[in-house]
């Protein structure tokens, strides 16, 4: 709970999104003239599939916190809680220590190597009575009185059991070495805790219908702390790697049969959780850490929160080490745990940056200098989140078009290594924007890449991210578009 959270942290202790997968199924399937597509999840057996819903509003100005779609499953399928949208964001900025637990961790060094996956264990142990009830004591789960909320506007896309929606789809080829039977869709959820919390009511105040977008409203006060949980529709028979992991219903519709069939509450495995924590002291050329927790089936023992172990931490992105031109090039600002799983390295970003499995730093196929290459680890943690910024101009990869063009099946990127490329693997606060004209966000997805883009669509009719969205819809990501969705389930 939050009085615990902080009683721990006074006592001394997640792209967004992260980035998402293109698979070559995917840009088969989707067209990205046409709207956009929902991705179904995996049963046993089966492979994942692309489905597509056309669905209605009851209003152009939906209700910016509706907690979830309006499909609740039926009693025989699911009896328990739903989700609520917790959005009672603070007025007063929420103090945090000038030392706490994730900073002592360090004893009084330079983050690196030998503290960085200390660092993260610190932040794991401070949120992780609040943590462990939310994943597996969900009866027990009060966001608004445990200190957390969530982004407005996302209700369409939601579902409502946890209040997830799809983060990515991928071949089951993106892991060759851990077994992946079945082509995988996962699901994510957000939440910010009281510090960054302050953030969002500044940009969305009390009603969320008239944002306040300046280039200081969107900036996270020091000490602000998000947590992402993806999930799996990949069980342990479709995928050895998620043997033994904890299990979440989701409700959405099944991959076969009829796209408009009413959806079925179906498992998915916890496989990932992001925690990101702004830490001007600690990373003074970003603002932030990034970390990761992963499942991992070979820790002995019963508790499941155990088994969540650190993936690693990135604070920069390296600018400084060509990956391409100096492929062994040891990285100073991304640390990775040498004991993770191997899933979970599977799909590291450029020249081994930090990106989780549910990340989608690898493109496969991508296209440049007249070639296609079947997979380019292409983004980072860091380097997808570098593109919140409000207008989007600059696509989660790198691109040399917005959006991007695709050769085939393949993505055309940028040379990496090239100048174009180091566009997105540049150290700089989140206060400064990719592309001028736009205003940073502080390398918040949510906001710039799902909320805002809902709200103006909603209340406007439009959106200046459709040709983003079109471009996002060719790698297997449903882009954003809530006029096309459902609240009455017709």
């Amino acid at each position: 709970m939050k009085n615990s959270r902080r009683s721990v942290l006074l006592s001394g202790v997640l792209g967004l999104t992260g980035c998402l997968a293109l698979s070559a199924a995917a840009c088969k399937t989707t067209d990205s003239a046409t709207p956009a597509p929902e991705t179904g999840d995996s049963v046993p057996g089966n492979t994942p599939s692309i489905v597509r819903r056309t669905f209605a509003l009851n209003s152009v100005n939906p209700n910016p916190f509706a907690d979830n779609n309006g499909q609740i499953p039926p009693s025989s399928q699911y009896s328990g809680p739903l989700f609520q949208l917790s959005h009672n964001y603070p007025t007063t900025q929420p103090q945090s220590p000038a030392n706490p637990p994730w900073i002592a961790a360090l004893k009084g060094k330079p983050i690196g190597k030998d503290n960085a996956l200390a660092y993260v264990q610190a932040l794991k142990e401070y949120i992780a009575d609040d943590m462990k009830t939310l994943l597996y004591n969900y009866s027990n789960w009060d966001a608004a009185k445990a200190g957390w909320y969530n982004e407005p506007w996302l209700a369409s896309i939601r579902e409502s059991i946890h209040g997830t929606y799809v983060g990515s789809e991928f071949p089951a080829n993106t892991f060759p070495k851990s077994g992946l039977k079945v082509d995988m869709t996962t699901y994510v959820l957000t939440y910010y805790d009281d510090v960054a919390a302050y953030t969002l009511g500044q940009v969305w105040g009390t009603t969320a219908m008239n944002p306040t977008i300046t280039p200081t409203s969107g900036q996270f006060p020091e000490g602000a702390i998000v947590v992402k949980v993806a999930l799996t529709s990949a069980l342990a028979q479709d995928w050895p790697a998620m043997e033994g992991a904890s299990l979440w219903p989701v409700y959405v519709t099944p991959p076969n049969g009829d796209p408009l069939a009413p959806p079925q509450v179906m498992n998915t495995s916890i496989m990932q959780f992001d925690i990101i924590v702004k830490d001007t002291k600690t990373a003074p050329k970003t603002g932030w850490v990034f970390s990761t927790l992963v499942y991992d089936k070979s820790v002995p023992g019963n508790d499941p929160w155990a088994k969540m172990i650190p993936l690693g931490a990135m604070w920069g992105d390296d600018p400084d080490v060509n990956s391409t031109q100096n492929p062994g090039a040891p990285l100073k600002e991304t640390v990775i745990n040498p004991l993770a799983p191997v899933y979970s390295t599977e799909t590291l970003g450029w020249g081994g940056r930090l990106s989780g499995p549910n990340d989608g730093a690898v493109v496969a196929p991508a296209y440049y200098n007249g070639q296609t290459y079947p997979a380019v680890a292409a983004s980072s943690c860091m380097s997808c989140h570098s593109t919140a910024q409000w207008p989007m101009q600059s696509f989660l990869l790198p691109s040399p078009t917005n959006p991007p063009k695709t050769v085939g099946d393949a993505l055309v990127i940028e040379v990496p290594g090239s100048a174009g490329w180091d566009k997105w693997f540049q150290n700089q606060l989140g206060n400064v924007p990719l592309n001028s004209g736009s205003i940073a966000f502080d390398f918040d997805m949510v906001f710039t890449f799902k909320s805002l883009p809902a709200w103006q669509k909603a209340t406007q009719g439009k959106s200046v991210m459709g040709a983003f969205e079109a471009a996002d819809a060719i790698r297997g990501q449903p882009a954003l578009n809530p006029i096309d969705l459902k609240y009455n389930g017709q």
